[in-house]
């Protein structure tokens, strides 16, 4: 697959197959997330690859918004580490462009994903952090479920002009 086909039909997949996603695949994506642009190089990433039932299954009784993970075969917990960094308030810049990779790469696959936000919903994050044991310092950023779409991937054009400025900005 061409980058701007997989750019063009990314969508956010919600149902899944139940078939398995392999840990060679999982792995590829990963590569992917680490491969994104940082500040300073810094890479302030970490995930947790979710395949565990339970866990997956336990996620929407403190995420309104994650009911998916119960279809999905495995899921990817993005987190952000600025402790010690020299560019330590860009985490969050750095993450979003990692969660950015491992969504393009799983669709490059023929995997669907969507991106659960978490930060900076405090009840949210807590929720991760108990769940997951995530040390103090590492911030829960992003879920994405992984698996096999039930359904495909459509193009759909989200290209708006009246959004874009020359030079300076100008109300259209």
């Amino acid at each position: 697959m061409e980058l701007l086909d997989a750019i063009h039909t990314r969508r956010s997949i919600r149902k899944y197959l139940s078939k398995t996603v392999p840990e060679e695949m999982i792995e590829i994506i990963l590569k992917a997330g680490m491969a994104a642009p940082s500040a300073g190089n810094q890479q302030p990433w970490h995930f947790i690859v979710i395949t565990d039932r339970a866990s997956l299954d336990a996620i929407p009784g403190f995420h309104p918004y994650s009911k998916m993970v119960l279809q999905a075969p495995a899921a990817i917990l993005v987190c952000g580490d600025p402790n010690g960094k020299k560019w330590p308030t860009f985490w969050d810049q750095d993450v979003s462009a990692a969660t950015q990779n491992i969504l393009l790469a799983a669709r490059d696959l023929g995997l669907g994903t969507v991106w659960v936000g978490i930060y900076p919903e405090k009840d949210r994050m807590d929720g991760f952090r108990k769940l997951f044991a995530l040390p103090d310092h590492i911030i829960p950023f992003a879920l994405i479920p992984v698996g096999w779409p039930d359904g495909g991937f459509d193009a759909v054009n989200r290209f708006r002009p009246e959004l874009i400025h020359q030079e300076r900005w100008q109300s259209k």
